[in-house]
């Protein structure tokens, strides 16, 4: 190519809007629309899916074929579910690199010597997601059924908030938290009495990557007869241990 040709800049395919909505989209914006509507849902049809991604149906049927063919949509009849690439492709994913192999072991140790579950979560998009468990999933506690997503304010979501510098932006918060904040900063631990799911209580603690920057949480979740305080010490002792993994020591 001579000096000073122009590369010419390849814009993304768009697709047509349904009737109502304004503007087209990219396919790859249609298409994640359509996996995450598919999630949603659990399982349905081309023209439920297409309402609620705001895509013609002919359009939304074109691309759910597409990701069938790919594995990250299932056919069901005349419907769709996330299909099994989604599926290894999301476990694939952590926070940090060294989350998994850090956290594997002791997370183990301490369901055990605890007897209660235990998880591992991030702050994303404003809501609490769970990105690992110990036992696996078929043990968690009941009320929690198979969602992966929660509420900021589970104990998980609460540490990573008051431990975050700046916090991030989650719209208006109660006049309380910063006094509560202070005191989830102060003692290394946060809460959730049955605030989020009834019969389920939590303890959660930081896990610190370089400069001591939150990367995660490790939170044990129990129901009301435990001693969410003593829970924490334990998993405090527990989380340091990770948080030495993560440093890379």
């Amino acid at each position: 190519m001579a000096p000073g040709t122009r590369v010419p800049v390849r814009r993304p395919e768009t697709l047509p809007a349904a009737s109502g909505n304004a503007g087209g989209r990219s396919v790859l914006e249609g298409a994640f629309a359509l996996l995450e509507a598919v999630e949603r849902a659990v399982e349905a049809g081309p023209t439920r899916l297409a309402a609620d991604c705001g895509l013609p149906k002919t359009t939304a049927y074109r691309l759910l074929e597409q990701l069938a063919d790919l594995g990250a949509v299932e056919r069901c009849g005349g419907s769709y579910r996330v299909g099994p690439r989604m599926f290894r492709l999301g476990r694939a994913w952590q926070p940090h690199p060294r989350l998994r192999a850090a956290a594997r072991e002791p997370m183990r140790r301490l369901a055990q010597l605890t007897g209660t579950t235990v998880g591992i979560a991030v702050l994303w998009k404003g809501e609490t997601l769970m990105v690992e468990w110990c036992p696996d999933d078929v043990q968690r506690p009941e009320p929690l059924g198979t969602r992966m997503t929660w509420p900021w304010y589970t104990a998980a979501g609460k540490v990573l908030v008051a431990m975050s510098a700046p916090a991030p932006l989650l719209g208006p918060l109660p006049a309380s938290w910063s006094r509560h904040a202070e005191a989830i900063r102060e003692h290394g631990a946060a809460f959730d009495r049955e605030e989020v799911v009834t019969g389920v209580c939590c303890a959660a603690v930081p896990l610190l990557g370089v400069r001591g920057t939150p990367v995660a949480a490790l939170c044990v979740l129990t129901d009301p007869a435990h001693r969410l305080e003593r829970l924490a010490e334990t998993a405090r002792r527990t989380g340091r241990v990770i948080s030495t993994g993560l440093r890379g020591r």
